[in-house]
C-alpha cells in the first residue's frame, strides 16, 4: 500500500470514528452533557489518528493529551472509546512488544488510579475495561508478529528466487563459455589444417605446371576432404547438444568426449599439414573430463604451432603421469616464440587455461629460451571441487 492510499484510508477511518463519537456523545451521555468545550476536545482527539501510521506513538500521545481533560471533566466516557482503541492498537501493531507493554501499563495504571480514587464501584468497572485493553494489545502484538513472519517468508522466497535466477544465469554463462571453447577448438584446428593443406595443393600446382605431381595434389585434396568430414561430424555433435536443449552434465547427454586415445589422430592431422610430430603418451586411460581437457589442450597447441611456428617445424607432445596428475607438454622449435607478438591475440591460450581450470589444473605457456614455444599443463587425476566435464 502506497503512502497516499494509507493516508486516505486513515482519514476515512478517523471520520468514521469521529461520526461514531458524535452519535454516542450526543444521544446517550454517561456523564455531564457535552458542551462546546467537550465537543471540541472530543473531535480534536480524533485528528491525530490521521497520521497514526507515520508516527504511531506521537499520535497516541496527542490523543491522550486531548482525552485526559475530557475524562477529567466527566464528559461522556463512551464516546471516545473507538478512538482510544484505535490508538492503542496502532501502538501495539507498529512497535516492539516492550514498548507496547510499557504504554499499556501506563494507560491501565493511570485509569485504575483515577477510577479507584472515585470509588470501589468505579474501580471494578475499570478492571473490566482493563481486560479489553489487554486483549486489544495482545491482538496488536499478534498481528505484528504475523506480519513479520509473512514478510520473512516472502523475503526468503524472493531470495530463493533470486538465487535460482542467478544459478540459471551462471549455468547459461558456463554453457556459453563451454560451447565457445568447443567451437573455437574445433573450427580453429580444422580451418588451420585446411588452410595449410590447400596451400600445399596450390604450391604443387604452381611450382611446375608442366610436370604436375597429380598424386601430391590428390593427397592434399583428400586431406582437405578428410579434415572437412571430421570437422562436420564434430560440429554436428555440438549442434545436436545445443538443439536438444538438455545438458545434465552427463556424457550420454553430450555424446562421447574426446580423450587420450584421440591424440594419435591429432598428431597425424598435424603431419598432413607438414609438421614433424613426435608423440609420446604414457598413460592410456584417464577420467573423461581430464582426458578431454588434455585432448583439447594438445589440439590447440598443435593448431598454434602449425599456424605460427613457420616451416620445418618439429613438435614434441609428451603426456605423462606425475604425482597423481596428468602432465601434458607440447613444445616446438619453430618461430612462434620469436614472432608471437606479431600475431593478433586470440582466445587460444585463454581457452587452454580455462580447460585446465575446469578440472582443477594449471597451465603455463610461453616462448622457450632456446627458441620455439612451450605449453605445459598439470591436470589432477583425482576429482576436484572445480572439476567437471569440458
Amino acid at each position: 500500500m502506497g503512502p497516499a492510499r494509507a493516508l486516505r484510508d486513515d482519514a476515512l477511518l478517523t471520520a468514521a470514528a469521529a461520526l461514531s463519537a458524535v452519535v454516542i456523545g450526543g444521544g446517550r451521555p454517561d456523564g455531564h452533557p457535552l458542551d462546546a468545550l467537550g465537543w471540541t476536545l472530543l473531535l480534536v482527539a480524533h485528528l491525530p489518528l490521521v497520521w497514526r501510521r507515520r508516527a504511531p506513538l506521537l499520535s497516541f500521545l496527542c490523543l491522550i493529551l486531548c482525552l485526559a481533560p475530557y475524562h477529567g471533566m466527566d464528559y461522556d466516557h463512551t464516546a471516545p472509546v473507538a478512538a482510544a482503541m484505535i490508538g492503542l492498537y496502532t501502538v501495539a501493531v507498529s512497535g516492539r512488544p516492550l514498548r507496547t507493554a510499557l504504554v499499556g501499563s501506563a494507560v491501565i495504571g493511570l485509569m485504575l488510579s483515577v477510577k479507584f480514587g472515585q470509588g470501589v464501584s468505579e474501580g471494578r468497572e475499570a478492571l473490566r475495561v482493563t481486560g479489553w485493553i489487554v486483549a486489544l494489545l495482545l491482538i496488536g502484538v499478534y498481528v505484528r508478529v504475523h506480519r513479520q513472519y509473512i514478510a520473512s517468508v516472502v523475503e526468503r522466497a524472493e531470495r530463493a528466487e533470486r538465487t535460482r535466477e542467478e544459478e540459471a544465469r551462471r549455468r547459461v554463462a558456463e554453457e556459453r563459455l563451454r560451447v565457445a571453447r568447443d567451437l573455437h577448438d574445433l573450427l580453429a584446428h580444422s580451418i588451420t589444417l585446411i588452410g595449410v593443406q590447400t596451400s600445399v595443393a596450390a604450391h604443387v600446382l604452381a611450382a611446375d605446371p608442366d610436370r604436375l605431381d597429380r598424386a601430391a595434389v590428390a593427397k592434399a585434396l583428400d586431406d582437405v576432404a578428410g579434415t572437412c568430414r571430421a570437422a562436420r561430424g564434430e560440429l554436428r555433435a555440438t549442434l545436436e547438444v545445443l538443439r536438444s536443449g538438455v545438458d545434465d552434465g552427463t556424457q550420454e547427454a553430450r555424446g562421447p568426449l574426446p580423450g587420450l586415445d584421440g591424440l594419435p589422430d591429432l598428431a597425424e592431422a598435424a603431419r598432413t599439414a607438414g609438421a614433424r610430430v613426435e608423440l609420446s603418451v604414457g598413460p592410456r586411460e584417464a577420467p573423461p573430463a581430464v582426458g578431454a581437457a588434455a585432448y583439447r589442450i594438445v589440439q590447440e597447441a598443435l593448431t598454434n604451432a602449425v599456424r605460427h611456428a613457420g616451416p620445418d617445424l618439429t613438435v614434441r607432445v609428451a603426456v605423462r603421469t606425475r604425482d597423481a596428475a596428468l602432465a601434458v607438454t607440447v613444445t616446438d622449435d619453430g618461430a612462434g616464440g620469436r614472432h608471437e607478438a606479431a600475431h593478433t591475440p586470440g582466445f587460444g591460450l585463454i581457452g587452454m587455461r580455462e580447460r585446465a581450470r575446469t578440472v582443477g589444473g594449471t597451465l603455463e605457456a610461453g616462448p622457450r629460451a632456446e627458441g620455439g614455444f612451450m605449453v605445459s599443463a598439470l591436470l589432477p587425476l583425482a576429482p576436484t571441487a572445480q572439476g567437471g566435464l569440458t
